[in-house]
């Protein structure tokens, strides 16, 4: 069985890839939110002319083509190539769970079945006292027990959000949900690492047990210092898509958590190596999954098939007000939170259709065999 056709259905923000055997067999990925369109053309400029006529008949078939493509496509690394990569890759794993009848999860190793989820709150521009509210309420609704929120200012420089906002939202957040519930905070590369570690040891203060991307991603020494000055966790490396920065991530001993994006990485093939990695250095794993496209289905398989998953899945609190493009993506909604968790169905593939009429509006394109 050999790839005849990819084609991609996208927007600015999101785009779907559905692969095609010539048995007629198909699949359904994604390629990485944010610029989707750019990256679609690079699905069928840089990844189609290598992936058609390929044959797909075993997971090791997949994994050598998503070896293959960034060698041919060698003066291109890095971020683009590896959001586009994880389009093929993904809509191949659906392909063969829906020939096998079986939920991608288990085709990787796994079994189906629930997640513990912490509530990841994306905002900035929200006060200590509303950001409460809200976890409160989600606590209630949907039994979360574990929450994130946001610390300084994305590549902030040391400068707050607002003066003072560091300082507040910790202690109030902590103050209003008791000391029952798990606090993780995310720095989005905000801090140098003096001014980190002085943020760390408030967070310990307030028990709060993660502490994420404290510095600017790219400078894993300055990460490892922050690791080694607390005794909370420092998590790191969404952004990282390149397999030799994850080694020397590992190695080095920079974070006590590894987190990388299934999309941004790569798909499935290249999260579940890195995750590995992490596994043989005793690191657990809990990944990035800040929306509700199919970002996060991909890392509910994942953490149901790794070996080291963490205690928790990201899952995104953002509505319509911060994501509006979320919405309408699928006919089935596989994002249902109960008890503070959610669950990886045995339907094959990744279990979801994608809504016609939102495909209907989105920009087409078609790379196929002659």
């Amino acid at each position: 069985m050999k790839i005849k056709s990819i084609e991609t259905f996208t927007n600015q923000y999101v785009g779907f890839v559905r692969v095609t055997a010539d048995d007629g067999s198909q699949g359904w990925g994604q390629v990485s939110t944010y610029n989707s369109d750019i990256t679609s053309q690079i699905v069928h400029r840089q990844v189609a002319p290598w992936a058609l006529g390929w044959s797909i008949d075993t997971g090791d078939d997949i994994a050598r083509l998503v070896d293959l493509i960034p060698e041919k496509e060698l003066k291109f690394p890095g971020s683009y190539l590896c959001r586009a990569i994880c389009g093929l890759d993904t809509a191949l794993w659906d392909l063969r769970g829906k020939i096998e009848g079986k939920p991608v999860c288990e085709l990787l190793g796994g079994t189906p079945g629930k997640i513990r989820a912490y509530a990841s709150s994306m905002k900035r521009d929200i006060t200590p006292e509303d950001e409460a509210k809200r976890f409160l309420a989600l606590r209630d609704k949907h039994g979360f027990d574990a929450f994130k929120f946001r610390v300084g200012a994305e590549f902030g420089h040391d400068i707050d959000e607002w003066p003072g906002r560091t300082e507040a939202i910790v202690p109030t957040i902590r103050k209003a949900l008791g000391d029952q519930a798990e606090l993780l905070v995310d720095g989005n590369s905000g801090f140098s690492p003096t001014r980190a570690i002085e943020v760390g040891r408030m967070l310990q203060d307030n028990n709060v047990v993660h502490f994420e991307e404290p510095c600017i991603y790219w400078e894993l020494e300055q990460i490892r210092e922050v690791r080694d000055a607390l005794d909370l966790d420092v998590a790191a490396g969404e952004q990282d898509c390149m397999i030799p920065t994850w080694r020397h991530m590992i190695e080095m001993k920079a974070v006590d958590i590894i987190q990388p994006d299934v999309c941004y990485i790569g798909g499935m093939v290249r999260a579940m190596r890195v995750a590995e990695m992490g596994a043989k250095a005793g690191l657990p794993c809990t990944p990035h999954a800040a929306n509700w496209s199919l970002v996060t289905l991909f890392t509910m398989h994942l953490l149901r098939a790794i070996g080291n998953p963490g205690k928790y899945l990201e899952f995104s609190i953002e509505g319509a007000d911060y994501y509006p493009w979320q919405y309408g993506l699928f006919r089935n909604d596989p994002y249902e939170v109960k008890d503070g968790k959610v669950t990886v169905t045995d339907a094959p593939g990744w279990g979801i259709e994608i809504e016609p009429t939102w495909l209907e509006r989105a920009t087409y394109q078609i790379s196929q065999r002659v």
